[in-house]
Formats: C-alpha cells, structure tokens, sequence
C-alpha cells in the first residue's frame, strides 16, 4: 500500500481519518510512535451514535493496537480504529482493528477483531458501523433516557470503612432533585485525591468508556472541584463536569420563591462563581500600549468579574435592607410577649410536614430535599389555649457550601430569637446519628449555645421494629412522632408547654393574660 511505503520512508506514523462515505477528511503526519489527532469539534457527538469518522494509522514497529489507540476509540467515539502494520521494507502487514461495544456482563468496552492482511478484509462498512449504533440505541432504551441531563456520581474516599456509599446516595438525591438522571454511582479508594483528575487519570479513562457505553453526558463529583480540576477532566473525558456545590446551588436556585430566598441563592451563586472565572483567551488580551503599557481598556475577564462584584454589592444591600426588616417583625413579635419556637434539622427531615400538622398551615411538602426554603412562620395553639409563633428553616445537610451558609445567615440568624429549638430527626432514614451531628455542628457555628432544644424522632411510623422506639427515645433523649398522624403529637406539645412554663421571661405574663 502506498500509505505503508510512505510511512516507512518518512520514518513517521501516518493517520488516515475517514468518513462514513469513504472519503478522507484528514491527514495526520505524526513521529515515530505516536499521531495527535486534532480537534474535532464540529463533529456529531451523541450517546448512541458515533463520530462518523474512523482512524487508520500506521505503526512502524509491526505492533497491534496500543492502550494509548484504544482510549481514543473511546474518547473521541471514532466509528473504528486501526493500526497497519509497516514491514522493513515498506509493505503492508496485517490491519488490527478494533470498536466500541455495548454494555455487556462482563464489562468490556471494545472489541479487538482478528488481524488481517488489508486485502483479505472484507467488511460493509456502512451496514456494520449502522447495526453496531442500532445496538448501542437498543441496550440504552432499557434506561431512563427522558432526561436531558444523565450522570455518573463519583466519590474519592480515603477510608474504607467510611459511609461513601451513604453520601453517594445522598448526592444521587440531590441530583434526581434537580432533574438529573443517575446513570451510576462510583467509589474510588485512594490514599489523596488526584490533584489534577481527583479520580486518576486511569480510572477517569475506564469512567469515560463507561459513560460511553450507557449513555451518560455528565460527571458529578461528590466534592468541591477547583477550576483547573474542571477544567482538565472536560478535556479528557469531554463529558460535563459539576460538583456537590454547583447541584445544592442549582436546587436552591429552583426551590426559591420570595425576594428574600432570591436574593439569597444569587448571592451564593455570584460568590461561588466570581474565584472561578480564571479562563483567559486570546481574544481578550489587552491591547498593548507600548513599553510598560496596561492598554485603553479592561479584559473581558476583568469587566466579568467588576459587574460581579457590583451585582454581590447590591445585593448584600438589598438583603440588609431585608434584614432590618426582620428586626422590625421580631421586635412586634416581642412586644406581643409571645415566644418563639423553630423547627430545625437536616433537609427533608419532615420539618414542613410538622408545621403542617401543628398549625393547619398548607406549606409545599415534597419528598425531595430542600423542598421548601423560605421561612414560614404561623401560630402554633396549645392544648391549655396558650399560644406560639412556630418557625421552619431551611433544611440543613452536610457539608453545607460555605457560600449559600453566608447568604443565608440572615435567615439562620433567626435561630438566635428562639426560645425552643425543634430538633426534627428522620428516624427512619439509615444516616440519621450522622444527620444529627450534621444539624447540631451547623447550629454550634451559628453560635447558638445553651438554648432548650427537643429532639423529635419523626417518621416513627416506619419503623418496622416498634419495640425499639422507647430505646431510641431515652438514648437520645426525644420524643418519637409521626408528623402525618396529628395524634401523635400531644406528648411533644406536652413537652414544649413544659419549657415553656420553666422559662422565665414574659411567659407567665403572658398566660396570666389568656
């Protein structure tokens, strides 16, 4: 073949990328070991369907297909590769070739053919590269495919005997809450993050055969990526890249209906964003003014992150604004002489069911985390005709992004002008000691310290041991209830007029006045 002659007389691996109709679309003049192939953008890219390119290249040491040929076959979603051997002499030897496959039981990613001498192979191409898309279409229809967004969790965990398996799922909750479809959940052990790839770059190659074989367009790590981390995972994987924070963001942005939460949730999402935006690109450099010269105007970058700065500046001002407010609400609520009580604890925990049930109230209950995020407060009537202001919160959970914590200070703050904390503990989830903890470190952040709190174990109706509820109960010191069922409420309501007689503030002047 002249390709072989040409190849062996040049001392050079030569690449050949062709079309689906035979034609070639690029030549590729590599060095002795290796080709580069070049970018291609522009190219069709989907989950069930291939580049509609395949890659024949020479090698020069009579050598099959190397790990390095197989990751581009992978990566690049090529139709097909192939290595030609060179002889000595410059004829051609045999042709390995080799094509992704479907998912399969025995977890393969391609399959290697026999090597053949290039004129003995016969192959219909177009017939075989159309049966092998209509195969990868057929495996990913028995997924959820509605969804545009479908993702890989990913978790890097130094500790074997740590709950990565629990935080995954907690992450595949957040994700589903979102709209994300989770295509598969992955642990890796490991004695440090990678600081480039977090996973390594080996395994991040198997993710990226992975995603190809089942149809998943996103990668979402179960940590906070840096720039530069995000960015070199895109390059190689070419999937979409997203962090815990950016999902928990994405929520809050979703589930905020007031001017308050809004405010809110931008303000976190700007500060988040603003140390992120460190791509340069040429089209923004500044245009030079001579030796020692800044130029006659700002980079796209710098005038990015000024309107950013501006935009967080007003909207720090707005949320004072608003906070002011809250002061003003909290001192008629002192001059009523009523106390306070707030309902706290981890997300999805059954916080607003409880208001629900307690006040008659009708705020959005959903089985999602952070469903609801704006504050509701309403009045709470005890058996003895006494009355409360109860508030909810927003949900807490772990590892709470540093930047939605500042935003929602305000919000959090309220805690403070509590008289009794509501603690509420989903019971029945497997987590729940951790979730615990979770609440209780926010709160010593928060610097609430010596307030009378009442841990609630909700959803006791799901317990299937029910022997082991008064256990539960006197380990943690709480009160077991069922926030749908109202008639499990009276020992808590017992417990919280209970505080409240025990407080020496304006309480008794209050009942005094009932």
């Amino acid at each position: 073949m002249r390709l072989s002659l040409l190849s062996r007389d040049i001392n050079r691996q030569i690449g050949l990328l062709i079309s689906r109709k035979g034609e070639i679309n690029t030549v590729i003049i590599g060095d002795y070991k290796s080709v580069l192939i070049p970018s291609l953008e522009g190219f069709r890219s989907s989950s069930s369907r291939f580049k509609g390119l395949r890659l024949i290249h020479t090698h020069l040491n009579t050598e099959g297909l190397s790990g390095e040929d197989l990751t581009d076959l992978s990566h690049l979603r090529l139709d097909m590769i192939g290595a030609l051997e060179v002889r000595p002499d410059g004829s051609a030897g045999a042709l390995h070739l080799a094509h992704l496959i479907p998912e399969n039981p025995a977890g393969e990613y391609w399959l290697i053919m026999n090597p053949e001498e290039p004129r003995r192979l016969h192959i219909n191409f177009l017939s075989f590269i159309a049966a092998l898309e209509e195969e990868f279409s057929k495996k990913q229809k028995y997924r959820k495919m509605e969804a545009a967004e479908k993702a890989i969790l990913l978790r890097v965990e130094k500790n074997p005997q740590s709950s990565a398996e629990a935080s995954l799922a907690e992450l595949s909750q957040l994700a589903r809450t979102c709209g994300v479809e989770v295509f598969d959940c992955l642990v890796q052990y490991r004695p440090q993050p990678d600081p480039k790839y977090m996973v390594g770059k080996g395994k991040l190659s198997a993710i990226g055969l992975r995603a190809t074989q089942i149809g998943a367009n996103m990668l979402i790590f179960d940590h906070e990526l840096t720039p530069a981390q995000v960015r070199s995972i895109n390059d190689f994987t070419g999937l979409k890249i997203l962090d815990r924070t950016q999902v928990i963001l994405d929520i809050f942005a979703r589930r905020a209906h007031s001017r308050e939460g809004k405010i809110q949730v931008e303000l976190a999402q700007l500060k988040y964003m603003l140390p992120k935006l460190s791509h340069l690109d040429t089209s923004f450099s500044r245009l030079a003014g001579g030796i020692g010269g800044v130029g006659p105007g700002e980079t796209k970058l710098e005038i990015d992150r000024r309107r950013i700065r501006e935009r967080i500046h007003r909207l720090e001002k707005d949320l004072k604004a608003i906070t002011k407010s809250r002061c003003q609400r909290r001192g008629k609520r002192r001059k009523s002489e009523l106390p306070v009580i707030s309902i706290v604890g981890y997300t999805n925990a059954g916080k607003s069911t409880l208001l629900n049930t307690l006040t008659k109230s009708s705020v959005l209950i959903e089985d999602k985390l952070f469903a609801t995020l704006d504050t509701k407060s309403a009045r709470l009537r005890f058996p003895r005709d006494t009355e409360a202001v109860i508030t909810d919160t927003v949900g807490f959970i772990r590892n709470l992004p540093q930047e939605l914590f500042a935003a929602f200070r305000a919000t959090l703050d309220e805690l403070n002008e509590a008289d009794i904390l509501l603690h509420v503990i989903d019971i029945s989830n497997n987590q729940f000691e951790d979730q615990i903890s979770a609440v209780e470190k926010i709160l010593e952040e928060l610097d609430i310290q010596g307030k009378p709190a009442i841990r609630v174990l909700n959803k006791a109706d799901r317990i299937a041991d029910k022997d082991l509820l008064p256990s539960l109960c006197r380990r943690f010191n709480a009160i077991a209830v069922s926030a749908l069922d109202k008639t499990t409420l009276f020992g808590l309501l017992t417990k919280i007029e209970s505080l409240l007689d025990d407080k020496h503030f304006s309480v008794p002047e209050f009942y005094a006045k009932k």
